[in-house]
């Protein structure tokens, strides 16, 4: 339990310090920014107690936001992102009992589960959090692009953080 706990804070201090020294400073085309800190919302156990998963995603997202001066944008669309967490993967696996273990990965609901999963939180995120920033829907074309390269962005690069990640549990294993 102590080493599991020791594993996320290491995740969370990753994932902000990647977040806000590299990802910040790349945009793509002028619509693309990576967001890859949400990895960590995604791969919380299902079997947390929702209240703490909220806690969890308002920490981090506020993190970003402190670090990004963007005044609680990040925290209000991990923590909305986090409450809606189990009800997308209840989307894709409708049964607890098809989940291994409490975490969701690819070895625990399968590739094509676990990407749609993935890829839905993703969308969800940078939905939610362009919607916030443009605080309106005046130029639609921009807010479409902006949220589909990022989204496309962000998937191939947690793709990434997550097969490299899993690797090396197994390999502990």
């Amino acid at each position: 339990m102590g080493k599991t706990i020791l594993n996320y804070i290491i995740l969370f201090i990753v994932l902000i310090l990647t977040q806000v020294i590299i990802c910040n400073n790349i945009c793509l085309f002028n619509t693309a920014v990576p967001i890859i800190f949400i990895y960590l919302i995604i791969r919380l156990p299902l079997t947390l107690n929702i209240n703490i998963a909220l806690t969890i995603a308002f920490l981090l997202g506020l993190t970003i936001d402190i670090f990004s001066n963007t005044h609680g944008m990040h925290a209000l669309a991990c923590t909305i992102t986090a409450f809606l967490r189990k009800s997308i993967i209840k989307l894709y696996v409708p049964r607890e009992e098809d989940i291994s273990d409490g975490e969701p990965t690819i070895k625990s609901i399968g590739y094509t589960q676990y990407f749609k999963y993935l890829f839905t939180i993703v969308l969800f995120y940078c939905t939610i959090i362009f919607i916030i920033e443009s605080c309106s829907f005046f130029n639609l074309i921009r807010l479409l692009a902006q949220i589909t390269t990022s989204t496309i962005l962000s998937f191939i690069i947690i793709l990434g953080i997550d097969r490299i990640a899993t690797k090396k549990r197994e390999k502990r294993l």
